[in-house]
């Protein structure tokens, strides 16, 4: 039987590089399928990872409808064994409905790797919907870690080297066009532990503080 799976993680915890894995042993077998992302660090219509392997795959926009395409594919002849559906967390819960009425009315394997939440501490939408639907759901195990050694629970923004906890959640820091954007803001993240996030510790500011001269005994 079909399933729809969901593995999740935070950032650096290969999510991509799985994906690309997945993909890779199912092509190997014979098996026939499509690779899906959006808003990836390396820009349109491309799967990449952290280590540096990419692959092509078909841009999701908001229009993006999955059982349409899949359908219109297979009524043209065309052949549709898996689907890879990397950062998921960005799709709307409507297409989320779609990957899972793929699995059940045509019975084609969906793969969807995502973070579960954004740097608000908040359930991405796409992601809470895959929580509700999915048939299995994996949180991967290699683990990132904050900058103090812990194990990494959250994913955190930077704007110009200040941690933010509001704004707006598709940011996409790596891309080139969005550092260019009119406001001329330098977008990073980073992943800390929640301790740290609570306090809006990130590297930079743990150094900054390490640094600073200790105040003299007297005075």
């Amino acid at each position: 039987m079909a399933e729809l799976n969901f593995f999740t993680g935070t950032m650096d915890s290969g999510k991509s590089t799985l994906a690309l894995q997945t993909n890779h042993n199912h092509a190997a077998r014979g098996r026939i399928g499509r690779i899906f992302t959006t808003h990836d660090r390396a820009g349109e219509a491309t799967l990449s990872s952290r280590l540096g392997l990419t692959h092509a795959a078909i841009e999701v926009d908001a229009t993006f409808d999955f059982w349409r395409y899949v359908v219109d594919t297979l009524t043209h002849g065309g052949r549709i064994d898996y689907l890879i559906c990397d950062e998921a967390q960005f799709y709307a819960p409507a297409q989320i409905d779609q990957l899972a009425k793929v699995v059940d009315e045509l019975q084609i394997d969906v793969f969807a790797f995502g973070i579960l939440t954004d740097f608000r501490t908040a359930l991405f939408p796409g992601s809470a919907r895959l929580v509700e639907l999915a048939d299995r759901l994996q949180v991967l195990q290699v683990e990132a870690l904050c900058w103090c050694g812990k194990r990494a629970t959250h994913n955190a923004r930077t704007e110009n080297g200040v941690m933010i906890t509001e704004g707006e959640v598709v940011v996409v820091g790596d891309i080139e066009n969005e550092r260019e954007r009119a406001e001329q803001v330098d977008v990073s993240y980073e992943v800390l532990c929640r301790q740290h996030h609570r306090r809006r510790l990130t590297a930079a500011r743990a150094r900054a503080v390490s640094m600073a001269p200790e105040p003299l005994p007297f005075g």
